[in-house]
């Protein structure tokens, strides 16, 4: 395995929180149905996931948010349930392992992932 990637994001929570009460769109537009029942500091963790999701692949324009889910297994692990060009990207790139953490504390949400490929 070799790292492919590595990317990085820190979210203020109170900006993040001020943003989706400015424009109520916005929720829909970052976050999958299941990802825009959670809290505002989940949901600025989420964020800072899928940005950092967008610099380890060098993501193309065009790619919708809600193709990078940020889910957790029964014990609260982060990954990525990815979708469409999401999917299509780490397919393209021959990545085959993605590591995934978040974080949230006080006002601030931070990520980071890394790409790997065999």
């Amino acid at each position: 395995m070799s790292v492919r990637g590595i990317g990085v994001d820190v979210v203020d929570v109170e900006r993040f929180a001020a943003s989706l009460e400015r424009t109520p769109t916005l929720r829909q537009r970052l976050f999958t149905p299941a990802e825009a029942t959670l809290s505002t500091e989940s949901l600025a963790a989420r964020f800072a996931a899928k940005e950092a999701f967008v610099k380890a692949l060098r993501a193309p324009a065009g790619m919708s948010w809600t193709d990078i889910e940020v889910v957790t297994d029964d014990r609260g692990a982060p990954s990525f349930a990815l979708h469409d060009q999401a999917a299509a990207r780490v397919r393209d790139l021959g990545i085959t392992g993605l590591h995934l953490s978040i974080s949230h504390d006080g006002p601030v949400a931070t990520a980071f992932v890394v790409a790997e490929a065999d």
